[in-house]
């Protein structure tokens, strides 16, 4: 089993519009972030879909995805959720189950009410099931096992997801020790690390390491990167202030392997 990172950027995307700074006026394909989101494919071909943000179409094409059967979503934000209507195409034939919190289902059945409402034919729209995950245990997509993960994002409460061996935490800075416990035994971190300076909702890179060494993984991933600091200056910051660590910058196309023990 794999995790594609489709995304590893923050809600403006890398190059931010109007922006010529170094990271956004970049020439390395590291430095071009779409909006945070992330594929998890099975051996069998199921595949599930965490968030689904404005570039979602974008990020399909170029990871060649074919098949849907589950969304994971974190929370409710723009970044996070404006491009589900592009998940249509996947759901002719079946509803897409999409698991969530209360309250970011709630959100959805809103902000996406057509999606509820009897309609006309034509045009098309998305079929999806709204699930609640559950507070404890796990979900079980096919042959896959998910726990949910309770985070906190500034004042929200939002949900990581752990897949066998593997946690993917964005948008996030507080992780209750409850969670910590759940995570116990991972091999692969994908964690929330907006930046050096400090943010009100986010991990910024010095409060990222404290959490992993909390969490203690082989390899951590940083994603929901801003434009602060290129691929490069970042991997160069890690070595520097995280030595001997594995500690690395996600970008958009990195694979990671996941076993389920």
């Amino acid at each position: 089993m794999e995790m594609e990172i489709l995304g590893s950027g923050t809600s403006h995307g890398i190059p931010v519009i109007g922006c010529t700074c170094p990271v956004c006026a970049s020439l390395d394909p590291h430095d071009n972030r779409m909006r945070a989101s992330a594929l998890v494919r099975c051996d069998d071909g199921t595949t599930i879909l965490i968030d689904v943000g404005p570039e979602f179409r974008i990020q399909a094409l170029r990871a060649k995805i074919d098949r849907l059967d589950a969304i994971l979503l974190t929370h409710s934000h723009a970044d996070h959720v404006h491009g589900l209507d592009d998940i249509r195409i996947f759901s002719r034939e079946k509803n897409i189950p999409i698991y969530a919190d209360k309250t970011c289902l709630t959100d959805i059945r809103e902000r996406f009410s057509y999606i509820f409402k009897q309609t006309q034919e034509g045009g098309g729209k998305p079929h999806v099931s709204l699930i609640e995950a559950p507070e404890t245990g796990v979900i079980s997509i096919g042959a896959i096992e998910v726990m949910p993960i309770p985070l906190g994002h500034g004042k929200i409460p939002i949900l990581g997801w752990r897949i066998g061996d593997t946690a993917y935490l964005t948008d996030c800075n507080f992780i209750p020790e409850e969670s910590i416990l759940r995570l116990k035994g991972i091999k692969n971190l994908v964690i929330d690390s907006l930046r050096l300076r400090s943010h009100s909702t986010h991990f910024n890179f010095t409060e990222a390491l404290v959490q992993i060494e909390k969490i203690k993984p082989d390899f951590t991933w940083f994603t929901h990167i801003c434009h602060d600091y290129t691929h490069t200056k970042l991997q160069k910051w890690l070595a520097a202030n995280a030595p001997g660590k594995k500690i690395e910058p996600a970008f958009d196309g990195l694979l990671i392997r996941i076993e389920c023990r």
